[in-house]
């Protein structure tokens, strides 16, 4: 299947549009480097430079999509793009198919509940060919699209092709690059993955982009995911446990990693903050005596880094963490002072849910004070959520409430975040999360 015009501009991006420089071109793996090498080393001097910038190097399954566009649930190519229709397709195939209506669109029970379903269609696969304005804005040297097939038996393909931003007015140069495309079975994938490694631009950052579940095909993360690789993941995809546990090996190794569901969090950290700003409640923080959050669904990550980030910034040290009867996650932490704080992070019912699993919609922090009735916080992702939270000893004590917007948006627009910052290290704030995070989450 030849690749379409390259990189069309999105209609949500003032970014100019990128134009191919050389027809996109079929080739063996194996004829790819000295290609790539021949497209920015000839004598023609007017031939543009290429970007020195980074190598982003993207894992991109597409599994949900695929198997939607294979059972006839989402008509038009596969794009590995997370866009409003296929979240659309996800909710009608969720109840199509008889799930809990809880089910977020990107669980992986759908994906499962869909393979089991039959169908041949085979749409275009566009994976790897369209690139977010977002992330082209920042004219990334090299880009590898790994795009795995529902066929594990399908041969590997590989198209090539560069392209150039247009330049901005009055501009004389610009910075070009280049794209791999990669097509084919996970095992043949796996089976060529030692060619990959030269086409990784020396000297320039290499950020992976592992866009699936982390124990998503270990035979190929473990091989992509090198240090000194940077490596972007997102741990509301698939198991929590896999997913935290990753998370806090490759911080303590020292290795550059940023999770997606963590940015997420990005305004309740701020809504918190604000919510103790006044002088009269920064006293509180130490007499904090009980942590109530609330998540959609049993995906916990996002619950547990939340709760992490407010027992490290408070100095709390962990104790023991359990699963009570219905679920719940109670963890128990010990203050500065030697006091005992509690935290529990529970699953809520939820009518319609957001796209992610284990999304936070609530918070309540309750607090103790030596004259006088204690403080009660409330943040809730949407005003009928606080009402759950509500009860429990709240009306005793001095009521805070703010409605905190849930950031789910774009999400291109966070990982461009990320390569946008240049950052050769993690996040100090996520580093001490991540590892706390992973502790908390009890052994069964």
């Amino acid at each position: 299947m030849g690749l379409p015009d390259f990189i069309p501009k999105p209609p949500d991006t003032m970014t100019p549009p990128p134009v191919t420089l050389q027809s996109p071109l079929a080739l063996p793996l194996n004829e790819v480097p000295s290609y790539m090498e021949r497209l920015w080393d000839g004598e023609d001097v007017s031939r543009p430079e290429g970007a020195s910038t980074f190598t982003l190097l993207v894992w991109q399954p597409a599994w949900l999509e695929q198997e939607l566009g294979r059972t006839g649930g989402l008509r038009g190519p596969v794009t590995g793009i997370q866009r409003p229709e296929l979240i659309e397709a996800a909710r009608q195939a969720i109840q199509q198919l008889g799930l809990h209506h809880a089910t977020a669109p990107f669980d992986p029970a759908l994906v499962e509940a869909l393979r089991r379903e039959p169908g041949a269609l085979q749409p275009d696969d566009l994976r790897g060919q369209l690139i977010d304005g977002r992330i082209s804005e920042l004219q990334p040297r090299r880009l590898i699209s790994v795009n795995p097939l529902l066929d594990r038996t399908a041969p590997l393909e590989s198209q090539v092709a560069a392209y150039c931003p247009m330049p901005e007015a009055g501009a004389v140069n610009t910075a070009c690059g280049d794209v791999l495309v990669l097509r084919g079975g996970v095992p043949v994938i796996a089976a060529q993955l030692q060619r990959i490694d030269p086409l990784v631009t020396p000297g320039l950052p290499c950020w992976v982009w592992w866009n699936s579940a982390p124990e998503d095909s270990p035979e190929v993360f473990d091989r992509l995911a090198l240090p000194p690789r940077r490596l972007i993941i997102d741990t509301s995809l698939g198991d929590a446990r896999g997913g935290l546990t990753l998370l806090g090996q490759r911080i303590r190794s020292g290795q550059t990693i940023y999770d997606l569901n963590w940015y997420r969090l990005r305004s309740w950290r701020e809504s918190l903050a604000m919510a103790f700003d006044p002088p009269s409640r920064r006293s509180a923080l130490e007499q904090i005596e009980r942590i109530d959050i609330d998540i959609q669904g049993h995906q916990f990550c996002q619950g547990l880094l939340l709760g992490a980030w407010i027992a490290a910034q408070l100095g709390w040290s962990l104790q023991h963490s359990r699963f009570d009867t219905e679920g719940a996650i109670h963890s128990q932490f010990r203050r500065p002072d030697g006091a005992t704080p509690a935290m529990v992070v529970s699953p809520a019912p939820i009518g319609m849910p957001t796209p992610h699993s284990g999304t936070v919609v609530g918070l309540r922090l309750l607090t103790t004070a030596a004259e006088g009735p204690g403080l009660c916080v409330i943040l809730c992702g949407e005003a009928a959520g606080c009402m759950r939270l509500e009860g429990g000893g709240a009306t005793q004590r001095q009521l805070v409430e703010h409605v905190v917007p849930v950031l789910d948006g774009p999400l291109n627009a966070e990982v461009t975040r990320v390569l946008s910052g240049g950052h050769d290290s993690t996040n100090p704030l996520l580093r001490m999360a991540g590892c706390l995070a992973a502790e908390m989450l009890p052994a069964s």
